[in-house]
């Protein structure tokens, strides 16, 4: 489970398998956890989408990672020839081993115990995501508005295997870079980016 796919001759043998089965176990608890609690009329599928998005976001699950202690314990695994401490820190490395700690979870325990824990771990994530949504994308959108420019978003970089992609994007205004973020889905990625560029712009 805490085997990094650099550290060991078969891919098999890493993580991401049971990565890729968390990823849908934790997007399916977070799901089942939001679906009852509001009234259609106010949150369509729409809104529910962008706040479970949020909820499970790269930067959200390295936040529960780390929480949880699992950098050490991806460290504490590491072969004593591998540079771990780097890589073990990284938003895409803890967000694939977190997931990869629910899918092991799932096949322990069945989907109704972990969703439990999923919803308890994540707690403030999803609150945080109802109670300040995160829309990057429009607030720069409304900034330069008013400036009379615009932003166009370029996928710069893709890493990782097809069912555990990481996406860098660059936002760029006039031709300079204003800001640059990375996410597991280029979507997320450009949210990223537009953080950046509007802590860039409003410094």
């Amino acid at each position: 489970m805490f085997t990094h796919a650099s550290w060991s001759e078969r891919r098999s043998d890493s993580y991401e398998r049971l990565a890729f089965l968390g990823d849908s176990v934790l997007s399916l608890s977070v799901t089942a956890y939001l679906y009852p609690r509001f009234e259609a009329e106010r949150y369509g599928a729409g809104r529910l989408t962008k706040i479970r998005a949020q909820a499970v976001s790269g930067r959200a699950c390295k936040e529960v990672a780390e929480e949880l202690g699992l950098p050490e314990r991806l460290e504490a695994a590491a072969p004593a020839s591998a540079p771990a401490a780097a890589l073990t820190r990284t938003e895409r490395v803890l967000a694939s081993v977190l997931e990869a700690v629910i899918g092991a979870c799932y096949l322990a325990f069945g989907f109704e115990r972990t969703a439990e824990a999923v919803v308890e771990a994540f707690r403030e994530q999803v609150e945080e995501a109802l109670e300040h949504p995160e829309d990057n994308k429009s607030a720069l959108q409304e900034l330069l508005a008013r400036r009379g420019d615009t932003v166009d978003y370029t996928v710069t970089d893709e890493t990782g295997p097809p069912h555990n992609r990481t996406f860098e994007v660059a936002a760029t205004v006039n031709g300079d870079v204003v800001g640059r973020g990375t996410g597991r889905s280029k979507k997320d990625a450009e949210q990223a980016a537009a953080r950046a560029a509007l802590h860039e712009l409003e410094s």
